[in-house]
């Protein structure tokens, strides 16, 4: 059991996430993130990956010891701060790799069969004067993922089945039956599509540039599953508006919930609105995961997904 009025939960969360919440324990909210928070001896933190939790907050609460992020991402969270002071942090890994693993290939689908344009052919009533262009069929194409970790690996599991050469980057290699590249330069230069499924961190921290886009050339896609930090926005829309990559496709931005106005009259770009996660199923799956951690600190026990960086 979670102790009451134990602990903050910081931000909003979405209807179905906090009936779930509310259905385990009751937590005392704390929506101003620029407030100063609520009086108590909280020992702990839940906050969605979406909301930055400031250091501030965390230091007008010295009895926090634990900091429970619902979201797979922690780049949300002070952790150098968090480490020094002893507190822990847990985030919601692998619950959410089928609605990922799910939205990243529907989206590059769409993106080499044109599917919005497709629709719209229809819809426009411009099928009744002529046909629609050729696109690009999937198979046979070579396919890398940038960062090998859980939804790096689901996703190459899907793809199999595509018949497509599949290639990974990443920190090391990892004992797995597809080709190894030590840099997202190497593996974009090597494939015709690249899927970025890496965590932000300061070295992945603009990692596609310019010379990896130049690399992936003017065939070639990228679809960012990730987060929009690991991507040079500058450079993207620059080799999508002079046709330096064929197109890409984003769930992920630097500015969130408002992206950059150029990427929006762009026709070769698929945008989505960062619903990685958001299927009703896998939200509660995050949430009670989240709330997991959560009594497993209370009962001084192992944390289910300990964030350990």
């Amino acid at each position: 059991m979670i102790p009451v009025n134990s602990v903050l939960q910081v931000g909003h969360f979405p209807e179905i996430m906090q009936a779930e919440i509310d259905r385990r324990f009751t937590p005392i909210h704390h929506l101003d993130l620029n407030a100063p928070p609520p009086v108590g001896d909280f020992q702990a933190i839940l906050i969605r990956s979406n909301t930055k939790l400031p250091q501030a907050l965390v230091e007008q609460i010295p009895s926090i010891r634990m900091v429970a992020t619902c979201g797979v991402g922690y780049d949300n969270l002070p952790l150098t701060y968090l480490k020094e002071k002893g507190i822990k942090a847990s985030n919601t890994p692998g619950v959410l790799n089928d609605a990922v693993c799910e939205l990243a290939i529907g989206m590059m689908l769409a993106l080499l069969r044109q599917l919005p344009q497709a629709q719209e052919h229809v819809k426009s009533t411009a099928w009744s004067k002529a046909p629609f262009r050729l696109t690009s069929t999937l198979a046979g194409k070579r396919v890398g993922i940038a960062g090998m970790g859980r939804i790096g690996q689901d996703l190459a599991k899907r793809l199999e089945p595509f018949k497509v050469e599949i290639a990974y980057s990443g920190p090391t290699q990892k004992p797995l039956p597809y080709n190894y590249f030590p840099s997202v330069h190497e593996l974009a230069n090597a494939c015709d599509i690249v899927f970025l499924a890496c965590p932000a961190t300061p070295d992945t921290d603009k990692m596609v540039n310019a010379k990896v886009l130049e690399a992936l050339g003017p065939s070639g896609y990228l679809v960012n599953i990730a987060r929009g930090s690991v991507v040079d926005e500058d450079a993207l829309l620059y080799a999508l508006q002079h046709k330096k990559i064929a197109g890409a496709a984003l769930d992920v931005f630097e500015n969130e919930p408002n992206p950059r106005a150029a990427f929006l009259s762009l026709d070769n770009v698929l945008l989505a609105p960062h619903i990685g996660s958001a299927t009703s199923e896998t939200r509660i799956a995050m949430t009670n995961l989240a709330v997991d951690n959560l009594e497993a600190f209370f009962k001084h026990q192992t944390l289910p997904s300990e964030v350990n960086n």
